[in-house]
């Protein structure tokens, strides 16, 4: 038993960890509140972006991949509205910024929630993951709930990698240039996940 879960864990982490480690809509932002407002004041967002994971992983794993299956349109109304999006947040990084007397987060537990709910990317990757590996090996709803738990531990490891590499950013954000050079790359960044999103997300 011991030895059928370690090659069901590298299984897992062979297929997730690529598609969870690598850049995409909440990923990006994460990197962008490490820069802007630290470790610390950015756990509200991640809270909000896992919650929401968890609550699709939830829906996906119990049934609701199937009822996509029948209504395609479902996914492709989420596609579009999570790539306007996106537009959104890369209008936001180029906005020139109002001066103000008070501190604010930029990203709040409520941008994370509304991120991960229009992220057809994390949409389709749950899919994927339940798809391959919802196998019948054990029992189903020890697996499905195993499968959530693995997700939910590299999801919150990814999120936090990622803002501690915007954190070690921050220090170039003292720069007026520099800053402006980071803003315009995150930017253009999230608007080729938009086209790719629109383009070859299924």
């Amino acid at each position: 038993m011991q030895s059928m879960n370690f090659q069901y864990f590298l299984l897992f982490f062979g297929l997730m960890f690529p598609l969870v480690f690598s850049p995409g809509p909440a990923n990006i932002v994460f990197t962008m509140a490490g820069i802007k407002q630290g470790v610390k004041k950015s756990i509200p967002l991640i809270i909000g972006v896992n919650l929401v994971s968890i609550l699709y992983s939830l829906l996906i794993g119990f049934g609701l991949g199937e009822v996509l299956k029948h209504y395609p349109e479902l996914m492709t109304i989420l596609k579009i509205v999570g790539a306007l999006y996106l537009v959104y947040l890369a209008y936001k990084f180029i906005k020139p910024r109002q001066r103000q007397t008070s501190v604010k987060n930029t990203y709040t537990f409520w941008n994370g929630v509304i991120l991960q709910a229009l992220n057809p990317k994390g949409f389709s990757m749950q899919l994927l993951m339940f798809s391959v590996l919802l196998d019948g090996s054990f029992k189903q709803i020890e697996q499905i709930f195993y499968l959530i738990f693995m997700l939910a531990i590299l999801n919150i490891s990814t999120h936090f990698t990622w803002i501690l590499i915007g954190n070690s950013l921050s220090q170039w954000m003292s720069n007026p240039v520099t800053e402006k050079i980071l803003n315009y790359l995150f930017s253009s960044t999230l608007l080729l996940i938009a086209i790719w999103i629109v383009l070859y997300v299924h």
